[in-house]
This record gives structure tokens, sequence and C-alpha cells, in this order.
């Protein structure tokens, strides 16, 4: 495989949200593990530095599509919008089944918070305001990095680099899903299923959570959402949160952040702002 080098160019934006113009520098292609040299450069990340960035709060953010499939140099309109909006934004990619099975997919996104929170400085950013947040089955991955401490401490940091927690539309009993997915992502074993579900480490630690979801999501992802704040809640986590939005469906709610009447990610800006 030839070698990649990082990118960089900047990014002249408008948005709807804030109305605000300005540049946003893009670093691409950015490897979160040295010399991994997975297949399709799943060991890279992308950071987008807002203007001028110096000591900015932090947004992790992970890709859907039910670790089958997804990338981070989809998330271009994720990144640029978090950025205009003050944060600087990491997108990551991670490996996908089948290729790989749990729980190869969370040690990815915890090496590549680690590397965020050793060389986040270095683009601007704050590693002491550090935010995760997905759509989907991203923010799947990102609940179960921040509320199980075993992937970033197996990867060399701690939960404690995580702040904030923002899973849209996600689901968090593995065990409720499992049995309609391929076999190849979280295997047959239904106690492995309940391991790798991020509902059973909730606790009064947890970090800040915003759990949004769409109010046209099935009523079973709708339902995960709830159940997790109830438990965060059941737990004694000190801040927790929930937003239904508006006329979006499972992909809108993502795919629109940053159109034209947004509340998606206008409701993550406030979250954010009034928590790192």
């Amino acid at each position: 495989m030839s070698q990649r080098f990082p990118i960089v160019f900047l990014s002249m934006t408008l948005f709807a949200v804030g109305a605000m113009e300005s540049q946003v520098k893009i670093v691409t292609d950015l490897a979160y593990l040295e010399d991994a040299g997975y297949a399709d450069d799943k060991d890279k990340l992308d950071v987008y530095q807002p203007s001028e960035a110096a000591g900015a709060p932090v947004f992790v953010f992970i890709h859907g599509g039910g670790l089958l499939q997804g990338d981070k140099d989809q998330q271009g309109h994720i990144g640029r919008f978090f950025a205009e909006h003050g944060f600087v934004t990491v997108c990551i990619s991670h490996r996908l089944s089948p290729l790989v099975s749990h729980p190869a997919h969370a040690e990815d996104a915890a090496a590549a918070l680690r590397w965020v929170a050793e060389n986040i400085s270095d683009y601007g950013g704050d590693p002491l305001r550090i935010a995760v947040g997905g759509h989907s089955a991203g923010a799947y991955l990102a609940a179960l990095v921040a509320l199980d401490p075993r992937y970033l401490r197996d990867a060399g940091s701690s939960v404690d680099v995580i702040q904030a927690l923002v899973p849209i539309s996600g689901f968090f009993w593995v065990e409720r899903l499992a049995p309609s997915r391929p076999k190849t992502v979280w295997g047959e074993d239904e106690a492995d299923w309940r391991e790798a579900s991020p509902g059973r480490y909730v606790s009064r630690h947890s970090p800040a959570t915003l759990l949004v979801w769409a109010d046209g999501d099935v009523d079973d992802r709708r339902k995960e959402s709830r159940d997790l704040a109830a438990a965060l809640r059941h737990a004694g986590a000190d801040r927790v949160e929930e937003t239904e939005i508006a006329d979006r469906d499972h992909g809108s709610v993502w795919r629109r952040i940053g159109s034209e009447g947004d509340a998606t990610g206008k409701s993550v800006v406030e979250f954010l702002n009034s928590v790192l």
C-alpha cells in the first residue's frame, strides 16, 4: 500500500446556523496508530480547526454504518459545521466487519481518542475539554468507550479524558439488536452481546451526556436513547439531557446537520458550550 501523507487545506464555508463565514483548516489522513497499516486507511482521522484556534474545545465524531460500512471521508459537513462553531473537530475511521469483529471497532475508537488526548493541542485543541459523539453505530461506539473504562485503559489512556458524550440515534443494548445483525459483528454468544453493551456500564461518574434522536427513528431506536437516559439518571450521573429532533428520520438527523433550519447541530453546539 502506498504511503499517504496529511493533506492541509482551507475551506471557506457559510452555515445557516449562526450565519458565520470564516476559514476552517482541514488536516486529513493523520494516523492514530503508528505503523498499523489498516486496509483502506481505516487507521486515519481528519482534523477540522476553527480559524486561529488556540485552546479550543474538542469534539470527536464517529461515523455510522452498522459497523459494516462508513468512513471519516463522509463526515466533512460534520467537521466543518462544528469547527465553524468553535470546536476543533476530529472525524475518525475504524475497521469494519466482516474483516474484524467486536471488540476491534471499539479498540480503534479508543486508540483514536488516545491520539486526540495526546496530540490535539498541536491543532489548537484543549486536551482537557474533549467530547465524543457519533451517529447510529458511531453513537454506540462513542458510548461504549465513554462508559466502559476498559477500552481507553487498554489503549494506554483513561476514560477521564472524555468530558461529554453525544450519541445521535444510537443503540446501547447489543443483546436487543445482535440477533438480527450479521454474526461477524458481535459473534453468536449472548454473554458477549451483553458484555459489549454500553448500557451495562453507566455510573455516577459517567460524563455529561446529551442523547439525540429523530422523531422519524423507529420505535426501538427511540427507546434505546430514552432507556440510556433513564439508566444514567438512575446511576446518579450528574448531567443527562435528551432531545427529539422534529421532521427528521434516522439518516437525515445526521445528514442535514448544518443545513437551513437544522435543530440537531444547534442542540449539540448549545450542549457542548455549556459543559466544555
